[in-house]
């Protein structure tokens, strides 16, 4: 899923998204609450109305943002106390809330109120915090303003936690798949620890939620941990990276990863990728995206991005072929050798 942070994926279009075939775009429910704040959202006809994005859209909780604003939040048994990154105003976010900010904005799929906490925290806060986040989920079931059996709407996943210890990991499974929710995320992961210990917790979680529900691993990814996940069972993801990325010159390829700012570029009249047949890679030469990037030419950003999000789309596109034809293992090997270095 690009990331919609603001209800915009930064330096693309709606349309530029649709062509490269996103089916589904991310938004942040802490700062799109923030500005221009949800009941806006809802008085201009909803999050796709007002951002003009016609497929589904899943939104987060704000947990994270807490999480990685943490001086600036309180967890509580009500919810998460913070002061805006914007203007140091204070606000209450609680699991009722979360649902109401959600639903105001029309979310295909929302993300219970979480708690998530920093590597290395210790294991009694952990435990805490993993009852937390299961009584919170059970609060945002309540309040989800729809009727569980009725059909079409949105969805309510669940989302897991536990630190870094296998044990809370189950705990945190066990609890949240007693819901009756539509699927699950595992949350908490790529704060800090290592790719290791990342796909060891993945490798131990995955396997214990639903194999009939979707399973979505929030925040992560590189090409390696994208198809890391597929292995262990992850049908969906979102990340900044990819984007962010472009935005600093680093591209992915099916050469592997390069940085379009080295100066081995500046006469390259190839195409970025030859493989890749996005509107960057028809069309423009390295030396010219290297010149556009290299001049502060805002062109640059839009053409990295459109690259970098065809890559990771036509990636899980790959991904899914590969697992059709029985194929997955030589895959998971060819992207393992570009990318596990």
């Amino acid at each position: 899923m690009p990331v919609g942070t603001a209800g915009s994926v930064k330096a693309l279009s709606p349309a530029d998204l649709r062509d490269i075939g996103a089916e589904i775009i991310l938004g942040n429910t802490y700062h799109l609450y923030l500005r221009p704040g949800d009941e806006l959202i809802a008085d201009q006809g909803g999050l796709h109305r007002f951002c003009a994005w016609d497929r589904p859209i899943l939104t987060d909780s704000g947990g994270f943002q807490a999480f990685s604003l943490s001086a600036l939040s309180r967890f509580s048994e009500e919810g998460v106390t913070f002061r805006s990154h914007l203007d140091g105003s204070k606000h209450l976010f609680t699991p009722e809330k979360v649902m109401q900010i959600q639903s105001n904005m029309g979310s295909d799929i929302l993300m219970p109120l979480d708690e998530c906490v920093a590597y290395n925290t210790p294991l009694d806060y952990t435990a805490r915090s993993v009852d937390l986040t299961t009584r919170w989920a059970q609060r945002s079931l309540a309040a989800f303003p729809y009727a569980q059996d009725a059909w079409p709407r949105p969805l309510l996943f669940a989302i897991t936690q536990g630190g870094f210890f296998k044990e809370l990991r189950t705990r945190s499974v066990q609890q949240l798949t007693e819901l009756p929710v539509d699927g699950f995320a595992i949350g908490g992961l790529s704060v800090g620890e290592s790719r290791e210990e990342m796909y060891d917790l993945l490798a131990h979680t995955v396997p214990l939620l639903p194999a009939d529900k979707p399973r979505y691993l929030m925040g992560v990814g590189t090409p390696l941990d994208l198809i890391v996940g597929i292995s262990c069972g992850i049908d969906m993801f979102d990340c900044v990276l990819p984007t962010r990325n472009a935005r600093n010159g680093t591209l992915y390829t099916s050469f592997g990863k390069i940085n379009i700012k080295r100066r081995e570029f500046a006469q390259d009249e190839n195409s970025l990728d030859p493989a890749c047949s996005c509107y960057t890679c028809r069309t423009f030469s390295r030396a010219y995206l290297r010149h556009l990037f290299v001049s502060g030419e805002i062109l640059a950003l839009r053409l990295n991005s459109l690259h970098n999000l065809t890559y990771y789309q036509d990636l899980m596109r790959k991904a899914r072929q590969a697992v059709r034809e029985g194929k997955f293992a030589a895959f998971y090997a060819e992207v393992t050798a570009l990318y596990d270095i």
